[in-house]
Order: C-alpha cells, then structure tokens, then sequence
C-alpha cells in the first residue's frame, strides 16, 4: 500500500493533524466518507494495526446508538462494522514508511509532534 492518509474532512482532529504533515511528506489523502475504505485497504491495515480492534472506534455515535458496548464484539465484528459505516474506523489512521498511526488520543498525537514537528 502506498503513503495514506485516512481522515474525515469534517472532522477537527484530523485537520489539525493533517496540517503538521508536511507537503514534503508523499501520501495519498483518503477521505472516508467520500470514499470509503475498501476491504482490501482494511485488511492490510489490519495486519500491520495486529486487529481490527485496534481500528475501531468506540467513540463513534453510532457505537452508542446500537448498545454495542452492551455486546461482546468479535474481530469479524469489528471489520464488518468498519466497511458498514466510516464512522466506526479511528482516525486518522496514516499509514506511512510501514509504520501506522491511528486516532488522536494523547500517546498518538505526541507520535504526530516527535515525527512531524510543528511550530
């Protein structure tokens, strides 16, 4: 797979941490409301993430929504509910120089800053 950037253009988290690439860094950019991730893309993801689980936001309102934290999901779960809804992958997730970062919590965003200092 090549240099990718998986975001949500709405959202805010992952503007702010698709500015401090810089434009020397070669990506693709992939929206994934526009265009969705593909099962192929997800299982790739997945094998360099160790899990779907791994990829899989709990914080998503649909999450919520479908009591699925009243469920024990399995890995077949967790894929399913990815390539249903856009919603339910971390983001952003940026696979670059076979190394992933997903989502924004704290540890990640200081990975952001240590590899892609900003001002």
């Amino acid at each position: 797979m090549e240099p990718t950037l998986f975001y949500l253009k709405t959202c805010d988290t992952c503007k702010r941490l698709k500015a401090m690439l810089p434009s020397s860094v070669k990506r693709q950019e992939q929206d994934i409301k526009s265009e969705p991730i593909t099962p192929q893309q997800l299982d790739f993801l997945k094998e360099k993430a160790g899990s779907y689980e791994a990829l899989f936001s709990r914080k998503a309102n649909l999450y919520k929504e479908r009591g699925l934290a009243h469920e024990t999901l399995q890995e077949a779960d967790y894929r399913q509910l990815i390539l249903e809804h856009y919603t339910f992958l971390k983001r952003p997730v940026l696979y670059l120089d076979d190394t992933l970062l997903i989502g924004s919590d704290p540890s990640v965003k200081k990975k952001w800053l240590e590899r892609f200092p900003h001002d």
